[in-house]
């Protein structure tokens, strides 16, 4: 029997409301109908709050279901702002804040709502701060109030939120620091610090008395705040729900002082005042943290510790490397030991001599303080400037062990964040993947904080960033292996058998293979500086004779480096019911987990040890069913494991007897985990003009190409521009200069001056910095110069590709901006053209800055495939092009763009044109095999041809040649003979043939350094030299995924390569770390930094974010935050695409209100296509009502695997509907919400569908929103499949990209009052009904294409209009006869034409 173990997410899931109670009896929902949700509300009544739902919520302990309850019915933007007023009850402000809370926990909050009346917010805001410190309010409501503040501090970004959080943690708060010595140490260190702090004295003074009582709130409130709750860490226990209680808010604080530190705009004086109250030893030394149940306490502290020790500069955000981290200890330390030489000289004698190394030992250090008295413990502590007291009402006995601890503390070494990260290993062991913090991730929902860091809006240091991302992204790879082997072995069902007490195994998984233990070949002598092997190889045997053909096909196909699971199991024993019911089990009880490894394949051998690669046909080698896989041990642990052999422990490698793999695309984490940690351990230096906007702080328009000072002249646009006009309008308000005596309508292409940069050598200050842009007189006046292209040579080959896009003038600034240096953020709304202005932002960069590379990242392959295939067709050489990575041959070109690939190409060429170099020799008469070899070939070149150009030249100066004169003289005349053309016709005037013997010239020109290009492949004799000379000399644009710049780093950056500019296609889909990486590609410049100019993102963050399984890495940690989204959010200027060229304009309107001022193209009105009605569709789109069929709406066979029968029958029946009507099957797709859906949905296509020629499968697939993102087609059937509550569609980032995938026509299927009540999705579903039926509406008659015009999609009169041949389907029965009915008809006219034929059409049947 397989067992499962139900997840904290699975039970949240559960206990969410559904549309039956927001409709239904439950009390609060009678009470929102009765206040707000009715036609006519009635007058507030402040009272009402308390008795309707206060009181409500408060015998209900607040459960989160009634509060999510409460947010869907819109309690916050329907009922509590609207009516917030200075005199609202504290149950109003409680209210608010549960429902900011709730709002938080779902990923929603949004604090635009209360923008609407600033002076109110603050009036809350201020409430809201009083009563955190109101002892008298319980401790369960000012934890919530403290979660309200924990999300304000995350939302810094918002303006209003900051004036209010600003103020708390200002300089004036060191008016609660132990001493003014203390405060005066640091301000003598610090001398800016000095000018702040008279600055907060003078606004004190200037300031009325309602003013000083507000600033001594401000400075006093997070003093207060802890004072609070150190009080509570060491409060008398009382029951166990109030201790419980107190844990929780000691949680949530904690979790808030971490966020304080974790920003440095919130750092800067607020750590100071942390340590000087000595906050972490009196958590650590406080009953609570004791405990043994409060293990997450204990994380947070830990947390914490990290940050208030982490290695920067407070006051000037210096980082501060190993050295100098180093050199601040010994500071440390050295007046520890001046204090004691002064003034416990013959007590502590041995301390003050004893060497630093020593000293920063805790154990070492405590030693010497032992001989100390009490009394002089606490007068070393006075001596030091510590705190040596707290007020009383704070129950803290600061006794000799307490000093003694914080002088420990503050001395002891402690290690930097380098330390720690480098000391966390990349593979799991049993250890590490089922520790038990890990395991509480999995609990998380919501309700308590995590000991984890965030990703937030800004960071400390490039470290800590990469820190941060490393622990987290450590985290979900465990988690994502953990839950791939916990599948495998519930399916596998390990059990004991008696009396043998062997471990048996009932079940099967694909995955998974029982094997013997495994054999070790060699453990290689460590390294010279190392302890451990350099390389530990084993051998494992499998059987795979039980196994499918596919599932033997994908054992076979392991990679070298693919990492596979070793596994020992001892099956547990079923009868034995207390082993499967203690609480703290963890899965690996569950399934006798005793051991884990890992190892790294080397290769695969058939039992005649040949080797077996991807893709070998095994089906002809006879015996084909056993496998030796040959594989390299993680060195470590064997190392560890052999310890604890000689220790008498028993060996496990003895023990393994399941072997796991994981698909290729998820099992990339070792290479990927080893870069990041790798990132940690270096100094990374960022580009100067990136590295304040990287990090959240200074001006966000700093980076921003108008403030480089560094940036050309000017620019050369090429193809940009199509003609004077076009050049014209992409600049509205600028004048445009055309040079000294030529007309306005000169001819491309342009090349336009640029405008100054600003000059920021003055300083300005702070204030008038923000407004710089809008005070200063910006330039309108924009030089424009033209020359005329080269004659390149006679052939089509040498004629430069155009582009023949019409850019917009939005689109042209993206381009302007993305050619000059710095960073370019271009937000692309569904087809808006980003993908073709990032191919002429990389054609520009190509010509006008021939010795910098470019590197081209995408999130998906197909992305990066068809961003690819763009540059392709652009006049950008082939031989400058390189795509790394698998995806390759998913490309769709002849041409080969792999390392490989290329290489080939390179020697095809080198054949090709020296057979052009010995065809030219005879044509010149020149004896000799000068197309032996690129060395003749240039010998060739220096003797024959560059001579006789020479001569020609000589020939033709001085005096007017005629054209008969140039043609004679020109000695190039017999190898042009093939040309398609004459090259010197009679009538050519005399200076256009000259023109065109330079052109001819400059194509022999260009074959000669071709093959100077090709001569090192020459030279370099084996494939990998080839391939590595070619990226790291050869190739101009690069293009990988951001997982392949991940797995590739180490060996990419040890070749020595090179880049100046990166453009990054779905930025807003990449996680921050993987969008980090690839700017670090390369090694430092001498100078010390990244030689990176230019960084061009290009994404929608109002599409979908990056994909997190773990949802408390999720919405706790934000690892989904892509670096695209946080630029958005500090402000960053970005260029939004605002026409859009793919859909209808009907289409288009129902997610066009998400973005700023989306328009469309003109073309979309007049081209025929999207102005013709869907055959057989009375509507271009429309949503579709499904009601429960056979009894039941959505249904979950396993956990968030959702399906919905009737949809799924729905979808096929209007796919089966369109392909009667002629539609081709390529041009329609079915898109879902679900994966479980999209089985469903496939299941009953092959059943009705696949075998019928009738229909065929959908030619656009079968597929999930999200894995669609970024593709289109002309019709979509979609659906949305809950029928009991909306699910993660709340999060309209998912359904933009639903309802924008459709060209031509979108047909969704859901339940309407599921979505139509949603908050989020008002907006989009309003459009989507807009009044018109939820009933299909077909019309009969039609054939595709249809030549009825389509009707205007907006407003209610026209819909109400007739069609001639409307039919409106009741629901899916309705439709399914229909269809049937249509079919026949269809079939028997098959049959009727086919006897006519003489042909047999048995084979359709129905």
């Amino acid at each position: 029997m397989v067992k499962t173990i139900p997840t904290q997410q699975q039970a949240s899931d559960d206990g969410r409301p559904t549309v039956s109670d927001l409709q239904g009896g439950d009390p609060l929902a009678q009470a929102a109908k009765k206040h707000w949700l009715n036609d006519k509300s009635p007058k507030f009544k402040p009272n009402a709050v308390k008795t309707d739902f206060y009181d409500i919520l408060e015998k209900d302990g607040f459960r989160y279901k009634s509060l999510l309850l409460l947010e869907q019915l819109q309690f916050l933007e329907k009922y509590l702002w609207p009516n917030f007023s200075e005199d609202a009850s504290n149950f109003h402000i409680i209210c608010i804040a549960l429902m900011v809370n709730v709002k938080r926990r779902e990923s929603l909050l949004s604090w635009d709502l209360f923008s609407s009346n600033p002076s109110n917010f603050s009036e809350l805001f201020r409430r809201i701060l009083s009563m955190c410190i109101d002892n008298t309010i319980s401790i369960s409501i000012r934890t919530h109030l403290i979660t309200y503040i924990v999300s304000a501090y995350q939302s810094l970004d918002n303006a209003l939120v900051r004036k209010e959080c600003a103020a708390l943690v200002s300089i004036s708060i060191w008016h609660n620091l132990s001493s003014e010595t203390v405060r005066n140490v640091r301000l003598d260190k610090y001398p800016q610090l000095k000018k702040t702090w008279r600055a907060s004295i003078k606004r004190f003074e200037a300031a009325d008395d309602a003013g000083k009582a507000r600033l001594r709130f401000e400075r006093a409130w997070l003093y207060q705040m802890v004072i609070n709750f150190i009080s509570l860490l060491y409060k008398t226990p009382g029951d166990a729900n109030e201790n419980q209680q107190i844990v929780i808010y000691c949680e949530r604080f904690i979790e808030l002082l971490t966020d304080l530190l974790s920003q440095l705009p919130t750092r800067r004086h607020v750590n100071y005042l942390l340590q000087d109250l000595h906050v972490l030893t009196a958590i650590k030394l406080s009953p609570l943290y004791q405990n043994p149940a409060n293990a997450l306490l204990r994380d947070l502290h830990l947390l914490l510790q990290r940050f208030v020790n982490f290695s920067i500069d407070d006051h000037t955000a210096t980082p501060l490397n190993q050295e100098d981290w180093h050199q601040v200890h010994c500071a440390v330390l050295a007046r520890l030991q001046r204090v004691c030489f002064r003034h416990f000289k013959d007590t502590l004698t041995i301390l003050t001599l004893a060497n630093f190394g020593a000293l920063g030992q805790r154990e070492e250090l405590e030693s010497h303080l032992a001989v100390l008295e009490d009394e002089q413990v606490r007068e070393l502590c006075e001596h030091l400037d510590l705190r040596t007291s707290y007020p009383k009402n704070t129950n803290v006995s600061v006794d000799r062990t307490f000093l003694t601890e914080v002088l420990l503390s503050i001395h002891e070494r402690q290690k930097n964040y380098q330390e720690e990260a480098s000391e966390l290993t990349v593979l799991p062991n049993e250890t590490a993947l089922f520790d038990e913090s890990l395991l509480r991730h999995e609990n998380y929902d919501g309700s308590r904080p995590l000991g984890l860091p965030k990703l937030n809006l800004q960071y400390l240091t490039v470290g800590d960033f990469l820190w941060r991302s490393f622990i987290l992204y450590r985290c979900e790879t465990f988690f994502g292996i953990r839950r791939d082997l916990e599948e495998s072995l519930k399916r596998l069902q390990p059990k004991l058998i008696y009396p043998s007490l062997e471990t048996s195994f009932g079940g099967f998984s694909k995955m998974a293979l029982v094997i013997e233990r495994p054999s070790i070949l060699e453990a290689a002598p460590p390294r010279v500086g190392d302890d451990k092997p350099a390389y530990v190889r084993a051998e494992i045997n499998i059987d795979l004779s039980r196994l499918s053909d596919d599932v033997r096909r994908d054992w076979d196909g392991l990679r070298v480096d693919d990492v596979v699971f070793l596994l020992a199991v001892k099956g547990v024993d079923e009868t034995d019911s207390l082993s499967n019911k203690r609480p703290n089990s963890t899965f690996a009880d569950y399934y006798g987990l005793k051991a884990l490894r890992t190892a790294e394949v080397v290769q695969i051998l058939d039992k005649d040890g040949r080797i077996i690669r991807p893709g070998d046909n095994q089906n002809n080698r006879g015996d084909n069913r056993r496998r030796r896989i040959h594989v390299k041990l993680d060195a470590a642990m064997y190392k560890h494991d052999e310890e604890n052999v000689k220790k008498g422990k028993p060996d496990i490698y003895e023990s393994i007897n399941v072997l796991i793999r994981r698909k290729g695309r998820e099992n990339n984490f070792k290479p990927v985990l080893e870069s990041v940690q790798e990132l940690t351990q270096s100094d990374v230096p960022m580009p100067a003009w990136l590295q304040e906007v990287f990090l959240g702080y200074g001006d966000p328009a700093g980076a921003h190409y108008k403030n480089i000072a560094s940036r050309p002249a000017e620019i050369d646009y090429r193809d940009t521009f199509l003609n004077w006009t076009h050049l014209v309008e992409s600049f509205p308000g600028k004048s445009l200069m055309p040079p000294p005596g030529a007309d306005s309508s000169i001819t491309p292409p342009y090349i336009l001056s640029n405008i100054p940069a600003e000059d920021k050598s003055k300083k300005v200050a702070k204030k008038r910095r923000r407004n710089a842009a809008d005070e200063q007189a910006e330039d309108n006046s924009i030089e424009v110069r033209t020359y005329k292209l080269p004659n390149m040579g006679p052939y089509p080959v040498d004629k430069p590709r155009q582009n023949h896009i019409k850019f917009t003038s939005v689109q042209v600034e993206a381009i302007v901006s993305g050619t000059n240096p710095g960073l370019t953020v271009i937000i692309g709304p569904p087809g808006t053209g980003k993908t073709d202005v990032a191919t002429q932002i990389i054609s520009n960069l190509y010509h006008n800055f021939p010795t910098q590379r470019t590197l081209l990242i995408a999130h998906s392959n197909q992305a990066l495939n068809q961003l690819f295939q763009k540059i392709t067709a652009l006049d950008i050489d082939e031989r400058h092009l390189l795509r790394l990575g698998h995806g390759e041959e998913d490309l769709k070109s002849d041409t080969n763009y792999s390392k490989q690939g290329r290489v080939e190409s390179f020697m095809d060429n080198r054949s090709r044109l020296l057979a052009e170099v010995d065809r030219l020799a005879v044509c010149l008469g020149a004896p000799g095999a000068h197309g032996d070899t690129c060395e003749t070939a240039d010998y060739f070149n220096m003797v024959y041809v560059k001579p006789a150009w020479a001569k020609f030249e000589k020939t033709i100066e001085g005096g007017t040649k005629s054209t008969k004169e140039i043609h004679a003289a020109y000695p190039f005349h017999y190898y042009f003979s093939n040309a398609p053309a004459e090259m010197f016709p009679e009538n050519l005037p005399a200076e256009e043939a000259m023109e065109v013997a330079v052109g001819g010239y400059r194509h022999i020109k260009k074959i000669f350094s071709e093959l100077e290009d090709i001569r090192p492949f020459e030279l370099l004799r084996t494939a990998r030299d080839r391939q590595n000379y070619l990226l790291t000399k050869e190739a101009r644009v690069v293009a990988m995924t951001s997982t392949h710049a991940a797995m590739r780093r180490h060996d990419i950056v040890k070749l020595g390569f090179t880049y100046e500019n990166i453009v990054m296609e779905e930025a807003a889909q990449i996680t921050e770390i993987e969008t980090f990486i690839p700017f670090a590609l390369q090694k430092p410049t001498t100078a010390g930094e990244l030689p990176l100019q230019r960084i061009i993102l290009l994404g929608d963050h109002h599409q979908n974010s990056p994909i997190i399984q773990n949802l408390a890495l999720r919405q706790h940690a934000n690892l989904e935050q892509s670096l695209f989204a946080r630029f958005a959010r500090l402000g960053v200027p970005t260029v939004d695409l605002d026409q859009q060229g793919r859909a209808r304009p009907s289409i288009a309107n129902l997610y066009s209100w998400r973005y700023k001022n989306l328009g469309n193209l003109p073309f979309l009105d007049t081209q025929k296509e999207y102005s013709t009605a869907n055959a057989g569709f009375k509507h271009v789109f429309q949503f579709i009502n499904v009601e429960d069929y056979k009894g039941n709406g959505e249904t979950a066979p396993q956990p968030h695997f959702y399906q919905n029968l009737g949809e799924a029958e729905y979808a096929v029946a209007i796919y089966q509907y369109m392909r009667l009507l002629g539609y081709p099957r390529e041009k329609i797709t079915i898109l879902t919400t679900y994966t479980g859906q999209r089985a469903l949905i496939k299941d009953v296509l092959s059943k009705r569908c696949a075998k019928n020629p009738l229909f065929g499968l959908p030619g656009g697939g079968v597929g999930t929103v999200d894995k669609y993102q970024g593709e289109q087609n002309d019709y979509v059937i979609l659906s949305l499949v809950r029928t009991t509550r909306p699910g993660y569609l709340r999060d309209m980032r998912r359904m933009t990209v639903a309802l924008s995938r459709a060209r031509l026509g979108l047909y969704v299927l859901g339940r309407r009052n599921v979505f139509e009540s949603c908050y989020e999705l008002s907006e989009a579903f309003s459009r989507l009904i807009a009044g018109r039926s939820t009933k299909l509406e077909l019309v009969v008659g039609e054939m595709w294409p249809a030549e009825r015009r389509a009707e205007e999609e907006e407003g209610e009169e026209k819909e109400k209009e007739q069609v001639q041949g409307e039919a409106v389907m009741e629901d899916v029965t309705h439709l399914g006869q229909y269809v049937y009915e249509m079919t026949v008809t269809a079939v028997e006219k098959m049959r009727e034409a086919g006897a006519a034929g003489g042909k047999n059409v048995s084979m359709v049947k129905l």
